[in-house]
């Protein structure tokens, strides 16, 4: 029935808009329940194309002319997805932001492979934990498993493509989000076999476990935005950096965990292999990034870096944002004041974050209301803690969630209000506290920074 309710309202939007001189445009319209935010924005890459503000039925229309057929991605903070393009598409959106990637809906001219290219992502993350069991396996079982959950997606990819003949560039595009998707868990699988058999070294592998490399485009321009491929390649050069420094600068220096010269590796062979301009800087930054979030110290070797970094980046915007977060680092070192940020209590009022770390150990630890998994966990977690360690004030900030929807969220999980707050201001929190994943905890005393890099699940003793 929605379907059908979409398909028609499709119709009324493109009859009340149709023109003769329009059948190069793209039209892309939709309604969003329960939004986060007045806009959608619309991005080719990292740029802008435009934006559109939701009218008081919660529905927002682009008409676009010129557009090139590709990917793109909106952003309707704070979550995005991916939209695929083709000269004359009219394209119809549905999405619920409680469960965004699940509700999302496509319909209208265009719309077959955009609901391909979500189903391929839902069920990418539906696997995981079938694809996690399969670590403990030894590596020709796993092969061969890895093939079979390939192969029944390019089967369905393959049956849609005879009903729906889909571009030639489409139909590349749904392709790699089939292999790409599966060649991470194959460069994952050495570290995580290792990991989950307790072996002292990674396996030696067959020319034949690898061989989907041989076929790899790793300059790929019409991908370097897409997320399998992207993180494809972050992955395929952690494993060859690994592979390459055990071969030929010792296992000792991997134990040590020397970063540096890890890390220094990695630029080494992105320099070596990327030669398109764009995906090349956006791997370099990868690299600075993991680099310093791991390394979060202030040294001569950061230093080091970062000279090596910005020598290889022609990205004057990457270079700058590095050399933000080394400085945002350095603020953060332990016994630094605690940052002036302002949150928001239930009350609406502004309470500085330093006056919460006042006169005890505190813990700050992070959520979204977009994350509802992440919230269960965390909040069953935290309340072990608080029993283990009373000398804690564990202390919840959530991110990028409406005061309205976190109120209710603090109601049904039943949150302690006096231990919550919430930031109007995602991207002073992330810089502020090098803010990069939600198991991140900030552990202060006093107004004064402790561990500003602690995890929450690691770094409280049992």
């Amino acid at each position: 029935m929605v379907r059908v309710l979409l398909g028609i309202s499709l119709l009324v939007v493109l009859a009340c808009s149709e023109k003769t001189n329009e059948s190069a445009k793209v039209y892309f319209a939709g309604e969003i329940v329960n939004p986060t935010s007045d806009y959608v924005v619309l991005f080719k890459d990292d740029s802008v194309i435009d934006s559109a503000q939701l009218d008081d039925n919660n529905r927002f229309s682009f008409s676009l002319s010129g557009m090139k057929e590709g990917l793109y991605h909106f952003d309707h903070s704070p979550e995005l997805q991916y939209v695929y393009f083709t000269e004359g598409d009219s394209i119809l959106i549905r999405l619920n932001t409680v469960e965004f990637d699940e509700s999302l809906v496509f319909s209208g001219k265009g719309s077959e492979v955009n609901n391909l290219l979500i189903e391929l992502y839902l069920t990418h993350e539906e696997e995981k934990p079938l694809v996690y069991s399969y670590y403990k396996l030894d590596p020709e079982v796993f092969t061969k498993n890895m093939d079979s959950l390939r192969q029944a997606k390019l089967n369905l990819l393959g049956s849609l493509h005879e009903e729906y003949e889909f571009s030639d560039n489409a139909y590349k595009m749904a392709n790699a989000s089939i292999d790409y998707n599966n060649f991470i868990y194959r460069e994952e699988y050495p570290f995580y076999h290792r990991k989950k058999t307790q072996e002292d070294k990674t396996h030696e592998f067959g020319e034949g476990f690898y061989g989907y490399r041989q076929h790899l485009d790793l300059n790929n321009k019409d991908l370097a935005y897409f997320s399998p491929y992207y993180h494809y390649l972050k992955n395929y050069f952690s494993n060859l950096a690994y592979m390459a420094c055990a071969e030929d600068c010792g296992t000792e220096i991997l134990k040590s965990k020397n970063q540096l010269h890890y890390n220094k590796h990695k630029l080494y062979l992105v320099d070596s292999l990327i030669h398109e301009e764009e995906l090349r800087n956006n791997l370099f930054r990868n690299v600075a990034m993991d680099y310093l979030l791991k390394e979060h110290k202030w040294n001569e070797d950061c230093d080091k870096f970062i000279a090596k970094f910005s020598k290889l980046s022609t990205n004057e915007k990457h270079i700058e944002e590095i050399n933000d977060l080394y400085k945002g680092i350095q603020r953060l070192q332990p016994l630094s004041n605690v940052p002036e940020l302002t949150l928001v209590n239930n009350m609406g009022e502004k309470v500085s974050l330093r006056d919460i770390t006042k006169e005890k150990k505190t813990a700050f630890y992070f959520w979204s209301g977009t994350q509802k998994g992440h919230l269960r966990n965390i909040s069953r977690h935290i309340a072990k803690l608080k029993d283990k360690h009373r000398e804690y004030n564990f202390v919840g900030i959530n991110l990028r969630t409406s005061h309205a929807q976190w109120l209710n969220l603090l109601n049904e999980y039943d949150l302690d209000t006096l231990c919550q707050y919430r930031s109007d201001d995602f991207e002073a929190i992330q810089k502020g506290l090098i803010l990069d994943n939600l198991n991140k905890c900030v552990i202060t005393n006093d107004s004064l920074v402790i561990d500003a890099f602690a995890n929450v699940y690691y770094s409280f003793k049992k």
